[in-house]
């Protein structure tokens, strides 16, 4: 008996990316009201990335051994597996580890930079992340 994956939290975090991402375009770029929506939207991509990765995670765990494999996984094999077991295709795959690479940015400029490149980001990937959601809810 397989059990459903939950899409529920990841749903969520979707629609207040999206939400954040309207209303940052209806606002003057350096206002106060700017920049709490470029907060917003920052955590929000941060947080829908890695709801994507650890459902991922549950959707590739039939294809391996045990859950401690799976587990062990570093964040990128997460996808890199996916692929190959021919969940994602190999474009999605780069994609996922630009936006990988953007989040562990955070780590090192929570500045303007950052904070622009993952502005330029959110669209393409609003799309692979709903695209994702669709794939992890698919048995």
């Amino acid at each position: 008996m397989r059990s459903e994956i939950s899409t529920e939290y990841l749903e969520r975090c979707l629609r207040t990316l999206h939400k954040s991402y309207e209303m940052i375009n209806q606002v003057e770029k350096g206002t106060i009201e700017y920049e709490m929506y470029r907060n917003s939207l920052v955590k929000s991509f941060e947080m829908t990335l890695e709801q994507c990765g650890k459902l991922l995670k549950k959707k590739i765990l039939p294809f391996f051994a045990s859950k401690r494999e799976v587990d062990k996984l570093p964040f990128k094999d997460i996808f890199r597996h996916a692929f190959k077991y021919s969940l994602i295709d190999e474009s999605a795959v780069a994609r996922w580890f630009k936006y990988l690479d953007n989040r562990d940015s955070t780590s090192h400029d929570y500045g303007q930079e950052f904070a622009d490149e993952t502005l330029s980001l959110v669209e393409e990937f609003i799309v692979d992340a709903q695209n994702l959601k669709r794939i992890i809810e698919n048995d």
